[in-house]
């Protein structure tokens, strides 16, 4: 081979190498992820409850679930496909009510939940000092309390209802988050690129915003996944317990209905609510899993 045929090559082997070192972490953890088909599968099917979800409630789909289709305690089959519950109404049609209510607390609480963590964990981790000891005690003080009986508490004070619902998960899921956060920008604020912003005139929100934040988005992405599948499991006991969703079908409130009728050998109001659960929160886990493998920079090496 000429010399300049290797000049060639090497200039095409550096440009390469180049255009794959140019790329974010974003580019990276997209690869990662779309690599993965059981963290493909599990996106899909977390998008499938997600569009479920948005027909039940735009009224296209799963409207007429306390109407009476069949008699009562019908088993499954090709005419009714999970069955009907004690009033002849459509055990299927029940599950995706309650897929609609499942996905949206966990949507609205983990957003409550994210924006509380992140606002109070960047404040105490860049201002530090007094600022940083209130917020410490407070979330220190705030996750003494156990959590089921915090969410009982507010369920009680605020009554029962969706909305009691978002207000009370977004409210008691974002200690672990604000201290994650915390302890990044502690970590991130006194870095170079920092101190640059800071010499060219940068305000304390430039700083936070545009150059700590994004080294840190990462586990608020994480986090939201957990947060989301937490918020979904804790609507179910909730609701088992009476102290959830009332008026409108649930999966909490499927198994507690079950619960007495599998003595009759009723069994599919109680496995169609499981089977629903147990898909989107293996599939929120796999989806979490992943996002953590391709997000997070400390496990880059492995």
């Amino acid at each position: 081979m000429s010399q300049s045929n290797i000049q060639s090559v090497e200039g095409v082997e550096i440009e390469e190498t180049k255009l794959k070192n140019s790329k974010s972490l974003w580019d990276h953890a997209l690869e990662n992820i779309f690599r993965d088909k059981m963290a493909v599968a599990s996106l899909f099917i977390v998008g499938f409850y997600a569009l479920i979800s948005v027909l039940s409630a735009t009224g296209i789909i799963a409207a007429d679930w306390a109407v009476e289709v069949g008699p009562s305690y019908s088993a499954p089959g090709a005419d009714y496909f999970f069955g009907t519950d004690i009033f002849g109404r459509s055990v299927f049609t029940k599950m995706i009510k309650g897929t609609e209510v499942a996905m949206s607390v966990g949507l609205v609480a983990a957003i409550i939940s994210v924006c509380i963590g992140v606002v109070l964990g960047s404040i105490a981790g860049y201002f530090g000092g007094k600022i940083d000891e209130l917020i410490v005690w407070f979330y220190t003080c705030f996750q003494s309390i156990p959590t089921i009986m915090l969410l009982v508490a507010l369920s009680f004070v605020l009554g029962r209802g969706l909305v009691s619902m978002y207000v009370a998960l977004g409210l008691t899921s974002w200690v672990n988050l604000c201290r994650l956060i915390r302890g990044e920008v502690m970590r991130h604020k006194n870095r170079d690129y920092v101190q640059a912003a800071s010499a060219l005139g940068g305000g304390h929100s430039r700083k936070l915003i545009k150059h700590i934040f994004p080294n840190v988005s990462h586990l608020v992405i994480i986090n939201f996944s957990l947060m989301f599948q937490t918020a979904i499991k804790t609507e179910v006991i909730l609701s088992y317990l009476g102290l959830g969703v009332q008026g409108r079908p649930s999966w909490g409130t499927m198994i507690d209905d079950a619960k007495l009728e599998l003595a009759r050998g009723v069994w599919w109001q109680l496995g169609a609510a499981t089977l629903a659960m147990m898909i989107v929160v293996l599939s929120l886990n796999i989806l979490g899993d992943a996002l953590r493998d391709a997000l997070d920079p400390k496990l880059k090496g492995k």
